[in-house]
């Protein structure tokens, strides 16, 4: 199964696409499977299918080998003349973003890896955070080393950070952060949590991301399908 390390230098994609209703999630999931099992594509490592839970959507986590090889895929027939057109009937945003990996942490119970599988139970949280090109850097260092007070969070397993690179259907700088909970119970009392209630050190993170980011939006989901190149 796909690993989270900021040390493997794989480019990492996330097509992040939002519809209206259920039936439409499952349509979305089924043309997902079928372009990942089938998929062959120069420079492709892996690809792992979530489905949403907050709301209707999926995300599709992609291991490229290198930007070249995603855009020659992007550049392909099947890509521009059915896939792109398959999706854009059943959906209501897409977001084909790429970035790199630059940061990790885990909660200690979680071992030396940051793992991306159907077969574990993780509520997952893919946020995604637009900023400004000069402010970029310092969102992701307050996402990453500013958040190690998570480590003390209820149902917290792990979050990592990517820097946006380039994006389709996305304008300006961004950064994303990937992160794993125990259970939807534990994730909602740690975001719902008043800020009376919160420590310093979150008060004071979340004024600094608040302070540099123009924009932040997230969705829930659960991984159900997952594929790696060779098998």
């Amino acid at each position: 199964m796909p690993i989270l390390s900021p040390e493997d230098k794989h480019l990492t994609v996330l097509n992040l696409f939002t519809t209206d209703k259920p039936e439409n999630q499952d349509r979305l999931i089924t043309e997902m499977r079928k372009i990942v099992d089938t998929a062959a594509f120069e420079g492709w490592l892996s690809s792992t299918v979530h489905a949403g839970q907050e709301s209707p959507g999926t995300a599709n986590f992609i291991q490229w080998r290198s930007g070249e090889d995603l855009e020659a895929r992007y550049a392909g027939e099947e890509f521009k003349h059915r896939t792109l057109p398959v999706f854009g009937e059943i959906t209501t945003s897409i977001r084909l973003l790429q970035n790199e990996i630059v940061y990790t942490q885990r909660h200690p119970s979680q071992g030396s890896v940051t793992e991306v599988s159907p077969d574990r139970d993780d509520f997952t949280v893919i946020e995604v955070f637009k900023t400004t090109e000069e402010n970029q850097a310092r969102l992701v260092e307050a996402l990453a080393e500013g958040q190690k007070w998570l480590v003390d969070v209820p149902g917290y397993r792990s979050h990592t950070v990517f820097r946006g690179l380039r994006a389709r259907f996305l304008e300006g700088a961004f950064a994303v952060v990937y992160s794993q909970w125990e259970s939807k119970e534990a994730h909602d009392a740690y975001r719902t949590r008043p800020e009376a209630d919160m420590s310093e050190t979150r008060r004071n993170s979340e004024a600094t991301l608040k302070s540099l980011a123009t924009e932040r939006d997230w969705n829930s989901y659960r991984v159900v399908h997952s594929r790696k190149a060779g098998e």
